[in-house]
């Protein structure tokens, strides 16, 4: 029955996958794609409902909203989300290998006093990468919920008028079976 409806809530949720994926690319933020690629929705229609469900990897909160530092809330002072001082090694270290690789497709890499590339370098650029991030948080891109709002602004007019369009649609062939 809401056949109109499903179509603009089709078109809402691929414009802002679509936004999205454009704010990750021009921000930089992109460097492996697997936040890109993991972005997706999930719309279900029923006769006289609808549910749509955006999906991302679970580090895109993070990125869309920032982290507070132990040291700085500048970077996100709104989130919801922060690092304490108690966290424990295990996490650092953990962010240790990530920063690490990031490092290492970046081209990052230590010198040391004659010039020459160190060694375990990528290893020791992700340690550093990881306390400093920690200390500073991380800023908020809103790549996510920009792109949201942006949309959704547009989006109740095009509803409205599909739903009342589907109204009509249901009306017209309710009546005419009579």
């Amino acid at each position: 029955m809401l056949n109109n409806t499903e179509d603009i809530l089709e078109k809402f949720a691929k414009r802002v996958i679509q936004q999205s994926r454009t704010r990750l690319t021009k921000g930089k933020m992109n460097v492996d794609k697997k936040l890109y690629n993991s972005l997706k929705y999930n719309l279900k229609v029923y006769p006289t409902a609808f549910m749509l469900q955006f999906l991302m990897e679970d580090y895109g909160k993070f990125v869309d909203e920032g982290v507070r530092g132990t040291k700085s809330s500048a970077k996100a002072p709104n989130s919801k989300f922060r690092y304490k001082e108690s966290s424990n090694l295990v996490g650092l270290e953990a962010a240790t290998g990530v920063f690490g690789k990031w490092a290492k497709k970046k081209g990052f890499r230590l010198r040391d006093a004659k010039g020459k590339f160190a060694k375990g370098t990528y290893k020791r650029m992700g340690f550093i990468l990881a306390q400093s991030i920690k200390k500073k948080g991380i800023k908020a891109t809103h790549f996510f919920s920009r792109s949201f709002e942006q949309t959704y602004d547009k989006l109740p007019k095009e509803l409205i008028d599909a739903y009342r369009l589907d109204l009509e649609e249901f009306l017209t062939s309710s009546t005419s079976g009579n």
